[in-house]
């Protein structure tokens, strides 16, 4: 005999779950989240990097090394 479960049961046991999870592993909440705005934040630097004028190899490793 199979078991059934109706529509109105199931969304809230999903519901429970995703909680329960939600709150026992923030970590992996956080992680997402810093991925998804570091992702947005190298997005934005290359659409401001291409409006700007081109420089040298050696003279963006002399300002990394503070030489300029």
């Amino acid at each position: 005999m199979e078991a059934l479960i109706n529509p109105k049961q199931l969304k809230e046991l999903l519901k429970a779950a995703l909680v329960e999870v939600l709150e026992e592993r923030r970590d992996l909440i956080h992680d997402v989240i810093e991925e998804a705005l570091e992702d947005v934040a190298l997005a934005r630097a290359i659409e401001a990097g291409e409006s700007t004028e081109n420089v040298s190899r050696d003279e963006v490793f002399k300002l990394l090394q503070g030489q300029a």
